[in-house]
């Protein structure tokens, strides 16, 4: 069975970035995901001074909101790095957070669809041709977590 998620709200909300599990990341504590990635369009960038904007945006729509605005520069190395970058913050958000861990876990091998009507990156799109890219971080961050556990049973055994 696919396990199709989308909106924090929804069955496997927990799984969007709009979640609200904070991560702390290289000593701040970012309120989402969201958040984090979105800032992360400007590091070194000439606009880096919305940074701390997005940082303190009251919700994750207005971080989105702020970090996808086509008025600000984005730093150059954007295309190469926002897939790594994400999966990152993906992997911190469950490994800080036990409990949406177990619900990632519990989906066993299942396949994971962001099913965002609009996203065809990150989503599927409205008519599912989308790479699903959050889908697939998830599933490999899932994995992950599936390995360090096998790892940390078998040498306390």
């Amino acid at each position: 069975m696919t396990i199709y998620f989308y909106k924090a709200g929804q069955p496997y909300g927990c799984f969007s970035n709009f979640s609200p599990h904070p991560i702390e990341m290289e000593g701040v504590c970012w309120p989402t995901v969201e958040h984090y990635y979105q800032a992360q369009k400007f590091v070194g960038s000439k606009d880096e001074e919305i940074i701390p904007l997005i940082h303190a945006a009251s919700t994750p729509e207005k971080a989105a909101a702020l970090g996808r605005s086509t008025a600000r520069a984005l730093r150059t190395d954007w295309e190469i790095v926002k897939t790594d970058i994400m999966r990152v913050a993906v992997l911190k958000k469950f490994l800080t957070h036990a409990q949406i861990r177990e619900v990632l876990l519990v989906t066993a091998d299942e396949i994971l669809i962001e099913n965002s009507p609009t996203d065809y990156f990150w989503g599927c799109g409205a008519d599912h041709t989308g790479e699903n890219h959050l889908g697939k971080i998830l599933m490999s961050v899932r994995e992950e977590i599936r390995q360090s556990l096998y790892i940390s049973v078998k040498s306390n055994t």
